[in-house]
């Protein structure tokens, strides 16, 4: 049966629902904010989290005050065709991607709901047992780049791994600086976002220092040009992708068969439409690894829990909660993460955090 079929036919009663705002001020100019969904019903909750990067749409989402009537006895499958008939916005969000972040803060929370009302746990409905979690972290690069804080986490942990953003700034230095740690498992080129702050465009010169200077690396969303295929075509098989992928149609309009992807459940939106996904990756022995969305709340542990069953081997970005923004100060969960689900619903307990469970 596939994951989505062990799922669809699980009974919620939805009997309303709140939201809660979360805030992290990040730095001087840019306040993180995100917007947990919390379904009641039969004396549970079931929590989602809304990861829209645009101010303006947490904003309108939450003085919008719960006022969509979700009430009723449905399955899983059932209560996501009700949202095909509800609009989750007043107004059309800042950002696209926003429509799929804020149906995910709905479908989770419903599965979250669905679970504890009905005594599971994520796990022994997939039939599959959370193992060890392997994560990386993804720490920013001061301007002009130096590979600080990287030295400074691996002399307190040495078996830290990275996940890092490049630049054009990257000079071949600062690449054969990386090299020297041994600690780096994922380069992001950015090159696959348009009209968002971190759109990357393609840099012919800087994936030939890549490729050259880091040859064991994922090398993840590149843009990819004529100049651009030519320098990657001999490395196809370390190239991963994340922003072009919401659907196993994403997955197949690819310029080539991929050996890893990154998966981020909220961009997917829908339940089925990333269990499919998880459930063709596996049958075709596509490699995968986690994706967080800088998230402040129970979505973090839902994509650990995810991590956790379904790829929990691979360069997992979806570090503790307690490492954004974090300095190499003692006492930080390491990998691997001991498997943690809460006694019921589509809950991880996260290292450094505060539960109910």
């Amino acid at each position: 049966m596939s994951l989505y079929g062990k799922l669809a036919e699980l009974p919620v009663q939805i009997d309303g629902y709140r939201l809660a705002g979360s805030s992290r001020k990040v730095s001087a100019s840019y306040e993180r904010l995100t917007t947990t969904v919390c379904l009641l019903g039969r004396g549970e909750d079931g929590l989602g989290e809304e990861v829209s990067y645009h101010a303006g749409d947490q904003h309108r989402f939450r003085r919008s005050g719960a006022d969509h009537d979700l009430a009723g006895r449905y399955t899983v499958h059932e209560f996501s065709e009700r949202l095909d008939s509800v609009d989750l916005f007043d107004r059309p969000p800042d950002l696209e991607a926003s429509h799929d972040y804020r149906r995910w803060a709905f479908e989770s929370a419903a599965l979250d709901l669905a679970l504890r009302q009905n005594g599971l746990t994520l796990h022994a409905a997939f039939g599959i047992e959370p193992r060890p979690l392997r994560f990386v972290f993804s720490p920013g690069l001061d301007a002009p780049p130096a590979i600080d804080p990287l030295p400074a986490f691996l002399e307190r942990y040495p078996a830290m791994r990275f996940k890092l953003d490049a630049s054009g700034a990257w000079t071949r230095k600062t690449m054969e600086d990386l090299a020297a740690t041994g600690a780096v498992e994922v380069v992001d080129l950015k090159g696959a976002y348009r009209g968002t702050p971190v759109d990357q465009p393609p840099d012919r010169d800087l994936y030939h220092r890549l490729v050259e200077a880091l040859p064991e690396v994922w090398i993840e969303d590149p843009a990819l040009t004529d100049q651009t295929d030519a320098v990657l075509a001999p490395h196809r098989d370390r190239v991963t992708w994340d922003a072009p992928i919401h659907s196993i149609e994403d997955i197949e309009a690819l310029p080539f068969a991929p050996r890893m992807l990154n998966i981020k459940p909220s961009r997917f939106g829908r339940l089925r439409t990333l269990l499919d996904a998880y459930d063709y990756c596996r049958d075709r022995e596509i490699g995968m690894y986690g994706g967080g969305q800088f998230e402040l709340g129970p979505g973090r542990g839902q994509i650990q829990y995810l991590a956790s069953i379904l790829h929990p081997s691979g360069p997992n970005d979806v570090a503790p909660i307690v490492y954004h923004g974090a300095e190499p100060a003692p006492g930080l969960p390491q990998p691997p993460l001991d498997p943690q689900p809460a006694g019921a619903g589509f809950r991880w307990l996260e290292p450094g955090c505060d539960h109910d469970d």
